[in-house]
């Protein structure tokens, strides 16, 4: 618990609300909801500047999308100093694009090193301020059923912007008699060998999931129905991620935008001519303006060019054994994967915040009432982190006043 709780009486008036019942646990000072990378960075420099904390999350684990929810064959698609988390960077001898295990290795090290110990199996139900004592209530739901209420002057919002999985309606899916599983349930593509496997979505789940099955002898198809980017990983031995970076130090986004498309042609080719349409946007502009992350190819292109990847376009219905096509083609699939995405779940727990918009995202890292964010910049795990940092430095600031006031007030009380 970090040292910062209290247990004290219910509130019989909030009570009467029918909000909250059961324990009451009044915290000296933020709680951190998500025990994720965004949620361990806040806690880390809260850690570091004396702030006591409470950190809560849903699942059993830290980390729990990296561990939980992620394909085996998953490896960091960005070079490894724009994915560290503050004050501690990855061993020397970590490779360049670390896999999911070692970035799950590097966490666990990290939130032993700031002992940060979260109170697991805790599912936040219900967030709201209390303009009356101007402080949080924040209610958790506990695996054995009972429920928590804690009391606090600042909440973290660290529950990311891929708390929940998306399951699109399609059309005829209830009659299709495979195997239907979201992304996040998959793991390893040995057990569709020789399966026909359809993968709806082109991100880089899709891209990376299709790649798998391949490699594991399946027979996978991937639909592609809106334009994407697709770059290589690396330009003339560079990051193109950490390129683009350097560009926009000294160039507007658009010429940015230019100089990568332009590259990409030249090391990818044509890619149009396989199915894969091109935005008309340039990636970074697509980025900043509508969240879309640009797909890193790793191999999968390769696989489309000689066929054993193969694209089609929408899926207009399902039907027993396979789809039906938005060009009228009907097609065979034994198994389906929908790497359709995930979302945010804030909306379904924090009330009346005007902090977060209905989209589930925030309007910037810290809000009105001691409400802040990390982890929504659509920025990764740089940006995460730049803005935990703020957020430590601001709570702290505001507690260290606080403590102090208490302080002075205690000493000119004393006889």
């Amino acid at each position: 618990m970090n040292n910062c709780h209290l247990s004290v009486p219910p509130n019989t008036d909030l009570l009467q609300e029918g909000l909250f019942l059961g324990r009451c646990i009044l915290v000296n000072g933020p709680v951190i909801v998500g025990a994720g990378p965004s949620g361990l960075a806040v806690a880390a420099g809260l850690r570091k500047q004396g702030v006591p904390f409470v950190i809560l999350e849903r699942a059993s684990c830290i980390a729990s999308l990296w561990k939980n929810r992620t394909y085996d064959r998953l490896n960091l698609h960005l070079p490894k100093q724009f994915c560290e988390l503050p004050y501690i960077s990855f061993p020397v001898n970590f490779p360049e694009y670390l896999s999911k295990h070692q970035f799950i290795n590097y966490l666990e090290s990290y939130a032993n090193h700031f002992e940060i110990n979260p109170r697991f199996d805790e599912w936040v139900k219900c967030a709201k301020y209390e303009e009356t004592c101007g402080l949080w209530r924040v209610k958790s739901l506990v695996s054995d059923g009972s429920t928590i209420e804690y009391m606090c002057r600042w909440v973290v919002v660290a529950s990311g912007e891929n708390a929940e999985k998306v399951v699109p309606e399609l059309e005829g899916l209830h009659d299709f008699s495979g195997k239907v599983m979201h992304v996040c349930d998959y793991k390893s593509g040995e057990e569709f060998k020789g399966k026909r496997v359809l993968v709806v979505g082109c991100g880089n789940s899709g891209m990376e999931v299709s790649l798998d099955l391949c490699l594991h002898h399946a027979l996978p198809s991937m639909v592609v129905r809106s334009p994407v980017h697709v770059l290589p990983r690396e330009i003339l031995g560079k990051s193109t991620f950490e390129l683009g970076v350097w560009m926009m130090k000294w160039m507007p986004i658009w010429a940015v935008d230019r100089v990568i498309v332009g590259a990409a042609r030249l090391i990818l080719g044509n890619i149009e001519k396989y199915g894969v349409k091109r935005p008309s946007k340039g990636p970074l502009e697509v980025k900043k303006r509508e969240g879309k992350t640009p797909v890193l190819d790793i191999g999968t292109l390769a696989r489309i060019r000689t066929g054993e990847i193969k694209v089609v376009c929408g899926v207009k219905r399902f039907l027993q054994g396979g789809v039906e096509l938005i060009n009228g083609d009907l097609f065979g699939i034994d198994s389906l994967i929908l790497a359709t995405g995930y979302s945010t779940n804030v909306p379904s727990w924090l009330k009346d915040s005007k902090f977060f918009s209905k989209d589930g995202f925030p309007n910037g890292w810290k809000g009105e009432d001691g409400i802040y964010a990390v982890g929504f910049t659509r920025r990764g795990l740089s940006g995460a982190s730049m803005d935990a940092v703020k957020v430590a430095q601001d709570i702290a600031k505001f507690w260290n006043q606080e403590t102090n006031q208490k302080k002075s007030f205690h000493w000119c009380s004393l006889p």
